[in-house]
């Protein structure tokens, strides 16, 4: 039997054995507070490779020191964190499996404590924490107010994302994600909720997404031809006056003309909002999405079940799905998605050490 969930996708010249794809988590696992992946970051996306997925992407991972969310984040601005991911990448390939890093600038939202500190809030300079900055000086309820960025300062961030996904293909990964999503700088840009210039940078539409258009221009001038390139985007604020899902569509498709191939769409975390949250809540933003840009499309949030992925594939709703928390739960979760869906073993997506415990 064959399940739209295990067709293989190509975009560009990558392939992915399935369309059960990683979502990006923060692990905030680098102790050293350094931006370098550690063995914690090889077994956990490993784990989720040698579990079937067809592509993994990487937690947020900040193009500057100060776009980390945490002092514990990943980053991808020098050298030994490129040598570190190259590992990752390498095991992760060794597995049949793609994999993508999510490149990041978290903001007004950065230099926060990991969710299991025990403290919570903007992290003090005292305790290794930094200035956050914004597209204006205005905070996130709860987190120190930040800087507003110069126009210069705003002029030098495309270059960054650049830096990084020089350095992502240097590494060897198959695909870069931009985060335009969840409250972080990209994001707080888009929504005249947090956006507040003056400039060329803020002010209609044109205005709040010129630095996104930015970032993709200069990724892809040096992101190579025939990889892939996605962005995630929060498809809606949840908020009146926020940013909503029809500038979403419309900024995708302009995207598409400037060589982005996926757009990953989820929701909110702008500020605090009253979502709808329940199975699959962000499914329909993805549908939308997709039917104006044309785009490829993922969609994520609360698709816990093989038969409810399924059904959202074979309804045209989203080409790909991107599983996080129920990733957590079981790294596995392909597997049991085949076994569910009554793929065969043979066509299971097994490694061979694991092909004795297959489901039967």
């Amino acid at each position: 039997m064959s399940a739209a969930l295990f067709e293989p996708i190509t975009v560009r010249s990558v392939t992915a054995r399935n369309r059960i794809w990683l979502a990006p988590m923060c692990q905030y696992s680098c102790f050293a507070r350094d931006g370098v992946p550690t063995d914690w970051h090889l077994v956990h996306l490993g784990s989720h490779a040698i579990g079937g997925f067809g592509l993994l992407i990487t937690e947020a991972t900040a193009v500057v020191p100060e776009g980390r969310i945490s002092p514990e984040d990943t980053g991808l601005w020098n050298d030994d964190q490129t040598r570190a991911w190259t590992r990752v990448v390498d095991f992760v390939h060794q597995q049949s499996a793609a994999i993508g890093v999510q490149l990041a600038h978290a903001g007004r939202k950065a230099s926060t404590y990991a969710p299991f500190a025990e403290a919570s809030g903007t992290v003090p300079p005292e305790a290794g924490g930094w200035q956050t900055v914004a597209p204006s000086a205005a905070a996130y309820p709860g987190l120190a107010e930040p800087c507003a960025l110069t126009r210069d300062e705003v002029a030098a961030i495309p270059a960054a994302f650049a830096d990084a996904a020089t350095r992502a293909d240097a590494a060897g990964f198959d695909l870069v994600e931009i985060h335009a999503a969840h409250g972080y700088l990209l994001h707080q840009f888009l929504s005249p909720l947090s956006n507040q210039r003056e400039d060329e940078y803020g002010g209609d539409f044109d205005g709040r997404t010129r630095l996104v258009r930015e970032v993709v221009t200069a990724v892809r001038e040096v992101w190579p031809a025939d990889k892939p390139l996605a962005i995630r985007f929060s498809g809606t604020d949840w908020l009146d006056d926020g940013w909503t899902l029809d500038e979403t569509a419309r900024l995708s498709a302009e995207l598409r003309e400037l060589g982005v191939d996926i757009v990953d769409v989820s929701s909110g975390a702008l500020l605090p909002a009253d979502i709808p949250v329940g199975p699959g809540y962000q499914v329909p933003l993805a549908q939308e999405v997709r039917r104006v840009s044309g785009l490829t499309t993922g969609a994520v949030g609360l698709i816990t079940e093989p038969g409810q992925a399924e059904k959202i594939l074979e309804a045209g709703e989203a080409d790909l799905v991107l599983l996080a928390r129920a990733a957590l739960r079981d790294p596995a979760w392909p597997l049991r998605a085949a076994h569910e869906l009554g793929v065969s073993r043979e066509d299971a997506p097994y490694t061979p050490q694991y092909e004795r415990g297959a489901w039967r």
